[in-house]
């Protein structure tokens, strides 16, 4: 008689017992989590419009901060910090409402009693010399001058994204009525003023006073229509020679001396010039000056 074929069933039950293991320890795992967030023990990530992605400067961006704080009365308010591209050729950025009124109102009292005439570099030898090319005046803070100076620069260090030590400390300028700086570029085109640092990269220019007319920054070698700036209608006519910046209380101007290749731009070309440019005409015009270098800046 022929053998009946063996049933190869209970193989099978051990990886259903298995199975079932599995699924069960799944289930109380997910019951456990369940539990945990239901008692805030727990908590799962969140994607809000306040990520830390990078900015995106292509367009005009607005950045609130979360703990901003106002001094004085509501139309005295500092607002809230947002970034404004002005050109790609230079690049340059305006950051609207860096400083607070105190901060600018600190860092004029600080300059004012060791304010002298401005000097330009000496390409031949590197030192300072006197210029008809800048008539303005003004001092130098020491890097962390104070807890004040010292929050700027963290600041300034956070929004250019350059190291604090790659940085020059602060220059307080004062422009009166006539007073100006010729265009120029703020590289060096000697080896002396690049020892200590290497080239310059960047500037910011930050603006410590209104002024009432006049005074605006001006890249007469900037690329593009330079009459797309918001507040075109607001600058002198000498303002209008090329893309130009008013010199708004609290705003910060940023512009790059190198293009990203680390070439030198020459459209990063710059000043406030007197003929064909833009003296302070009426009021006064304080403002305050960081440069940064490629590497380590050692004074």
């Amino acid at each position: 008689m022929a053998k009946k074929p063996k049933h190869h069933l209970r193989h099978h039950q051990p990886r259903r017992s298995l199975s079932m293991q599995a699924f069960t320890v799944l289930i109380l795992v997910l019951f456990v989590i369940l539990i945990l967030l239901c008692l805030g023990i727990l908590s799962l990530p969140s994607i809000t419009n306040n990520s830390s992605r990078p900015m995106d400067l292509t367009n005009v961006v607005q950045t609130i901060e979360e703990s901003s704080e106002s001094y004085g009365d509501e139309e005295d308010s500092n607002g809230d910090r947002w970034v404004e591209v002005i050109s790609w050729e230079p690049r340059a950025f305006v950051y609207h409402n860096f400083l607070t009124n105190e901060e600018c109102e600190h860092l004029i009292s600080l300059a004012k009693p060791s304010m002298v005439k401005s000097k330009v570099v000496d390409v031949k030898t590197g030192k300072s010399k006197d210029s008809r090319a800048r008539t303005s005046s003004g001092t130098f803070l020491k890097r962390g001058h104070d807890e004040i100076v010292e929050d700027i620069e963290n600041r300034i260090s956070d929004f250019t994204f350059i190291p604090i030590e790659n940085g020059e400390g602060l220059q307080v300028l004062h422009y009166e009525v006539g007073q100006k700086y010729e265009p120029h570029h703020d590289y060096f085109f000697d080896e002396f003023n690049t020892r200590k640092g290497g080239q310059r990269i960047a500037t910011l220019l930050m603006y410590l006073s209104d002024v009432e007319e006049g005074g605006e920054t001006v890249f007469p070698s900037a690329k593009g229509n330079v009459s797309d700036v918001p507040w075109w209608d607001e600058l002198s006519q000498c303002g209008k020679t090329g893309l130009s910046v008013l010199p708004k209380k609290r705003d910060a101007l940023l512009f790059w001396s190198m293009k990203p290749d680390a070439a030198l731009d020459p459209s990063s070309l710059h000043g406030e010039r007197e003929r064909g440019g833009c003296p302070v005409i009426k009021g006064n015009k304080w403002s305050s000056t960081k440069w940064f270098h490629v590497h380590e800046y050692k004074a």
